[in-house]
């Protein structure tokens, strides 16, 4: 439910209308089950999608990602990634993703 306070205190959303959108974003994602679920209950890829879901709550959201594979290090591309910001690309205005040059192999034709 951390993803909901963004609206809560943003834009002074009431609590069960922002846990509700919260867990219909979650769903998009395939992951409306782990919204009770506390950090550290969570895998490396349901953290990254929290993660990116309480930045996409900001109204016109930015979203700028950071070594995506610090984050999620086993991953062996980039799709994951690109298939999760595909699901909710309607939430957020542009997306930025930062990485090392060595890092080039992992993003194939992104």
């Amino acid at each position: 439910m951390n993803i909901a306070l963004i609206k809560q205190f943003h834009e002074n959303m009431p609590r069960h209308q922002a846990q509700r959108l919260a867990i219909e974003y979650l769903q998009r994602l395939d992951l409306g089950d782990i919204a009770f679920k506390r950090n550290p209950a969570l895998t490396l890829e349901e953290r990254f999608c929290v993660m990116m879901l309480r930045a996409a709550m900001m109204q016109d959201a930015m979203l700028v990602i950071d070594q995506p594979f610090k984050i999620i290090p086993h991953l062996k591309d980039i799709q994951y990634v690109v298939t999760a910001l595909k699901k909710i690309d309607d939430l957020y205005l542009s997306c930025h993703i930062y990485d090392y040059q060595w890092m080039e192999e992992k993003y194939g034709e992104l």
